[in-house]
């Protein structure tokens, strides 16, 4: 599923309010960090992570494969606080089309 640009909007106005369910600290993704994201997803659909202190294009990639591994969609990225969407089997947020 490709979010569209309004589509990601209204989920950044949903994230507003959340604070961030998994930190990833200096060590990076490990196989326990993917599962609590994999599990955190399916239960929550939209989730914020914080990310380590890294420089900008070292987030932008980890983010990247944090949504390749999590089969997730990217919403935002800005500082160390990225927004992350998959739709579960029970769908609790409607997205607008």
């Amino acid at each position: 599923m490709q979010l569209t640009g309004k589509q990601k909007n209204y989920l950044r106005g949903l994230a507003h309010n959340i604070n961030p369910i998994i930190t990833i600290g200096s060590n990076g993704l490990s196989e326990a960090v993917l599962n609590e994201l994999k599990a955190a997803l399916e239960y929550h659909e939209l989730l914020k992570i914080k990310l380590p202190a890294d420089d900008k294009a070292t987030k932008a990639s980890l983010m990247a494969t944090i949504c390749t591994e999590t089969t997730s969609e990217p919403v935002q990225l800005i500082g160390r606080v990225g927004v992350i969407y998959k739709q579960s089997e029970k769908q609790k947020i409607i997205i607008p089309v």
